[in-house]
């Protein structure tokens, strides 16, 4: 079971779940085998901080890719400036030289924030993702934890009756 990522193991859940025999008269209650069902939570409760580093080094990942964007930025604009200074000396380049540093000036700032928006929804669509699997992990457990202790004092009350 030690391959199985958070999705695997709250399927299994479900697939336990939903194959479990009922209890008589009870629709909604049934019999699983409790130890089965507390390895796979233990098991989605040792992945979730696995998936939660993942979510923060993807964080880091796109803060860097901005800061590389930004620095590659700045060297193509200092590239640029620096070329328009020594066209200075001639008229006619003069022209061409700023109009040549604009356009890489414009293309930087366009690359950049091209970058910046493809990190973001990258990182945003990760993010969404892993937070997705969390919750829906999260709603899969205290599901069936609700279930379970349904069936357990259903089954106290059997008992007791």
């Amino acid at each position: 079971m030690e391959n199985n990522n958070i999705l695997d193991l709250l399927e299994m859940l479900y697939t336990m779940v939903s194959e479990a025999w009922g209890v008589p008269l009870g629709n909604d209650k049934c019999i699983i085998e409790r130890d089965k069902f507390l390895n796979i939570v233990d098991e989605i409760k040792a992945q979730l901080p696995v998936e939660v580093a993942e979510a923060k080094r993807l964080v880091t990942a796109r803060d860097e890719f901005i800061g590389s964007a930004k620095r590659e930025a700045e060297s193509i604009r200092r590239s640029a400036e620096e070329r328009a200074r020594e066209l200075i000396d001639e008229q006619e380049i003069v022209k061409a030289a700023a109009l040549r540093s604009n356009e890489l000036l414009a293309n930087a700032e366009n690359r950049t924030r091209e970058l910046y928006k493809v990190a973001n929804n990258y990182v945003d669509d990760a993010l969404r993702r892993t937070e997705d699997a969390i919750s829906a992990a999260l709603n899969e457990v205290r599901n069936s934890r609700n279930e379970f202790r349904s069936a357990a004092a259903a089954a106290q009350r059997n008992a007791a009756e």
